[in-house]
């Protein structure tokens, strides 16, 4: 237990730091889950809920706070109205219809809550491969940005309508991490059905702790995320806790907060408990956090003793210190990079097809041109590239 009790102690330098984030906040990612959105027993919107959180997030606004929103409930909204079983039970195409029938509920609730205020409102829907391919990245984040400086509310969700398993999110925990991330949002707040970290599951054990603040996802920590509560959503601490670690690498800190009850940012700005995650001390530049945040690698590079000591003292990745390549990956492609036992190390992206890159792993970098017949970077990975995990 003492891990667990050193990190619920925060320092009085930390706690100074973590002070009051929503109202130092000038960009600000809430992410919302179905459990709270949408009533079980009807399939429709929680509508007094949804306008408190609107009434919130106006607020917000009128002091200049710029606002997005991660919004579930897209298949939830939907399967009631088409007859459809419960998400578990349903097949991807079964899915895809509810999500393209209830997206439309879902975007016209927003808009309808937001409106009482005055505010636009903006639907964006995202796949996974939106925040991997760096152009598709880029082309979004611009979008974003543009509809925030004419004061636009942009609400997001995934696009469970057209995505597939192997390109999906698959919560939007992690989604809202990478948007937060696009955008460099000061604080990212994941709204659900429990109020933070504990030490372990309080639903199944009394005597579990509370985590207010957590400054480093140590092992430790990352031990307490368990399975998902009851309801609709699909991550669970788990995925929060993955989630986390995009924000904090990003420079953003991010809380896991019950939104149950009316007006839940409000509440956390009144002192309601959650559990706060402080970012690294100095965020690492754009490219590098886009880098980090991949959820997609494309493949495996497996590396000697000499060569995972070269990468945490900063240096490159050269093919002389690769002894396995595993995948199918193109240049410029993520991969993660692991030591003898497996472990990932880093993640960067390929100088190097997968192919090409087998061809010359444990070779010198002179050797580069003689093997594959022409000459490429001397680096499997260029350390601007690689980020350390």
């Amino acid at each position: 237990m003492t891990p667990q009790r050193r990190a619920s102690s925060a320092s009085p330098a930390l706690a100074q730091r973590a002070g009051s984030p929503l109202a130092k906040a000038r960009r600000l990612v809430v992410k919302i889950g179905s459990a709270l959105l949408v009533d079980d027993a009807t399939g429709t919107l929680r509508r007094d809920w949804l306008d408190a959180l609107a009434d919130d997030i106006a607020a917000l606004h009128a002091r200049g706070v710029q606002v997005i929103v991660v919004s579930s409930g897209a298949i939830a909204l939907g399967r009631l109205n088409l007859g459809l079983p419960p998400k578990n039970r349903m097949k991807l195409e079964q899915k895809q219809a509810a999500a393209a029938v209830g997206q439309i509920r879902l975007a016209h609730g927003w808009q309808e809550s937001l409106a009482r205020h005055g505010l636009s409102t903006a639907q964006l829907l995202l796949t996974l491969d939106d925040s991997e391919e760096r152009r598709r990245y880029l082309n979004a984040r611009a979008t974003l940005t543009t509809l925030l400086a004419l004061r636009a509310i942009p609400v997001i969700n995934e696009n469970d309508s057209v995505a597939t398993t192997e390109i999906r999110f698959g919560d939007n925990d992690r989604l809202a991490a990478r948007v937060a991330e696009m955008v460099a949002a000061d604080a990212l707040v994941l709204l659900s059905d429990i109020d933070g970290l504990y030490t372990a599951d309080p639903r199944l054990d009394a005597g579990a702790e509370h985590i207010a603040l957590v400054p480093e996802l140590t092992p430790a920590i990352l031990a307490m995320a368990g399975e998902a509560l009851p309801g609709h959503s699909s991550g669970g601490m788990i995925t929060k806790l993955a989630a986390a670690r995009i924000a904090m690498q990003a420079g953003c800190r991010m809380a896991i907060a019950r939104g149950s009850a009316m007006h839940p940012l409000r509440a956390m700005e009144e002192g309601a408990r959650a559990s706060w995650f402080l970012p690294v001390a100095s965020a690492r530049s754009a490219w590098k956090s886009w880098i980090a945040g991949s959820l997609k690698p494309a493949g495996r590079l497996r590396v000697d003793a000499g060569a995972a000591k070269a990468l945490l003292s900063g240096r490159s990745l050269l093919p002389a210190g690769v002894t396995e390549v595993a995948g199918e990956f193109a240049r410029g492609d993520a991969v993660t990079v692991e030591d003898q036992a497996g472990r990932a190390l880093a993640r960067g992206l390929a100088n190097y097809a997968a192919e090409d890159a087998r061809r010359i792993l444990g070779r010198r970098s002179s050797e580069i041109a003689a093997i594959l017949g022409w000459r490429g970077r001397d680096e499997m990975i260029h350390r601007d590239d690689l980020v350390l995990l």
